[in-house]
């Protein structure tokens, strides 16, 4: 089969194959149903995540040892099952994700880790969702417990993760907030029916924001989720109300922000540091339920997925690149199917086939 394989730690977006960390192998050996319970799925789409970028690099919190297959979130199509596998057969439309492996035709995962696409639900959008929307959906429902009516404050709400956790905003009823950066972001942002964006291109977010709040007789931000770090961190704590709910999700600007202990007790924040990879560890359940809400919504319209870029394998560095030089509004995928089409944008709904 065809796999990605990080052969040594660097940049991936370079072109030059002598330089690449990356290496498309054409005679990878298809994975085996080594036990009874396991499912081997033929790869449809899988995403790239800014966490598969920063693996290929080594600075991610996990570091697997050279070589190896990158890749989290995919769906497809099931290709065969073990002896012992009840919930699902030939042919059945999944999705999933694992710590690895994703970026080949084939993978193998335990029957139990598998999820079932809706009927109706396209599968680009399905392979887009776990990662992302998993993040958002974990963070603002099950640790925010974000409620209609509060304010919602999303950064970088314009890449993956922001732009899934503006959409579970507005399904939770809230008053949402999304900073990002660019005139073509902002205007997909107000699209989605956002209540207010700012624009860092020639907006200060703590004026910005500060003025729809007036204006709209709001006291603050009820909840910061933050995906960037840094300066912007720093600038938005002041917009917080007493009690906010603080989200750490990660650090795309490089920087590791400083939340003041002193602050944060006389305010009475929550400081919430989510890595969502670890609840399959330490609270499977809460993730397996996140994830088929997800679905239930993707099928019911709810949520979209925005993919506005595809590659296919062999063009992975074009693929890091769209993340690396942000951009990508939304999702960036790789499709392993020879019949794909590729549009520079594409919007995949629940409704589309």
């Amino acid at each position: 089969m065809e796999a990605l394989l990080c052969r040594k730690l660097g940049d991936p977006t370079t072109e030059e194959r002598s330089n690449s960390p990356m290496v498309l192998s054409k005679i990878h050996p298809i994975p085996e149903l080594d036990y009874p319970t396991a499912v081997r799925v033929r790869i449809k789409a899988t995403s790239l995540n800014y966490a598969n970028y920063l693996q290929v690099q080594g600075k991610y919190q996990e570091k697997p040892p050279v070589p190896f297959i990158p890749g989290s979130d995919y769906s497809g199509f099931v290709d065969a099952v073990g002896p012992n596998v009840s919930q699902f057969k030939v042919g059945d439309p999944v999705c999933s994700f694992a710590s690895l492996g994703s970026f080949a035709q084939f993978i193998v995962a335990d029957q139990s880790q598998l999820f079932k696409v809706p009927e109706g639900c396209d599968m680009v959008a399905a392979g887009a969702l776990p990662v992302a929307y998993g993040t958002s959906h974990v963070a603002l429902v099950h640790r925010a417990i974000l409620s209609s009516g509060q304010v919602l404050l999303v950064l970088g709400a314009a890449g993956g993760v922001g732009l899934a956790a503006v959409q579970i905003g507005k399904v939770c009823g809230a008053i949402v907030i999304a900073v990002a950066r660019g005139t073509e972001k902002a205007h997909f942002l107000k699209s989605l029916g956002v209540d207010h964006v700012v624009d860092l291109s020639y907006e200060n977010v703590t004026k910005s924001v500060k003025d729809f709040l007036h204006a709209r007789k709001l006291k603050g931000v009820d909840v910061l989720y933050d995906p960037v770090g840094g300066k912007l961190t720093k600038e938005t704590l002041r917009l917080l109300n007493w009690g906010a709910n603080i989200l750490v999700i990660g650090f795309a600007s490089g920087e590791f922000p400083v939340i003041p202990a002193n602050i944060a007790l006389v305010k009475n924040w929550t400081v919430h540091g989510l890595y969502w990879g670890s609840y399959r560890i330490h609270r499977p359940g809460v993730l397996e339920d996140s994830i088929r809400e997800l679905l239930s919504w993707l099928a019911r319209g709810l949520i979209t997925i925005h993919v506005s870029h595809t590659y296919s394998l062999s063009e992975v560095s074009l693929a890091f690149s769209a993340i690396k030089d942000r951009k990508a509004i939304g999702k960036v995928m790789i499709i392993l199917d020879d019949k794909r089409n590729k549009p520079s944008k594409m919007l995949l709904s629940a409704a589309l086939k």
